[in-house]
């Protein structure tokens, strides 16, 4: 994969696989130290202790589509390339937690990429799952979380097309504020 976010939507379809009601995503720079961390956190149907173990053979998969499950060995191979970790930390019945760290100043550090997009279309694809975006850079965050959104809609699905378009626009001017490209009102 050309970019990390696309990993990030990777990770997050094994959550929807998985059967999971609400996804965590999490990215956290740290710009001093060069450091980032992406966390993809479900409550789907989590794993046993073994299948955890397996799931990083490229040659393990328990899709029945292809032969191969590549996304989690590459994605664990990409943090650690960079001087990074990675771990999974799975529980049957209570979910999955998929946490990869980039030294981002390292050669090899594959950018982010369009992590908003990301978002918007895990949204869209998925109207009755919950997702719950948090963004950090240094000492400036900011979070989304669906269930909020449901609440005012009342009743207006996710993946209508204004409200895509809106939680993309929304994304969009809180990434720009945590960035310093904007100032506050």
């Amino acid at each position: 994969m050309q970019e990390l976010s696309l990993n990030v939507l990777d990770i997050a379809q094994n959550s929807v696989v998985a059967k999971a009601t609400l996804i965590r995503i999490g990215v956290e720079e740290d710009t001093a130290s060069h450091r980032m961390v992406i966390t993809i956190a479900d409550n789907g149907c989590g794993m046993d202790e073994e299948t955890v173990r397996r799931v990083m053979d490229p040659f393990y998969t328990t899709r029945t589509t292809r032969k191969v499950g590549l996304g989690i060995p590459f994605y664990s191979m990409q943090a650690k390339m960079t001087g990074g970790d990675f771990s999974i930390q799975s529980k049957v019945g209570e979910g999955t937690t998929v946490t990869a760290a980039f030294v981002t100043d390292h050669i090899d550090c594959l950018p982010l990429g369009d992590i908003n997009a990301t978002v918007v279309s895990l949204i869209q694809c998925n109207p009755d799952i919950d997702f719950v975006f948090a963004r950090r850079i240094d000492d400036r965050e900011f979070e989304m979380d669906t269930r909020v959104f449901r609440e005012v809609l009342e009743g207006v699905p996710l993946n209508t097309p204004e409200v895509i378009a809106y939680i993309g626009e929304y994304l969009a001017e809180q990434t720009q504020m945590i960035q310093g490209e904007r100032k506050e009102a």
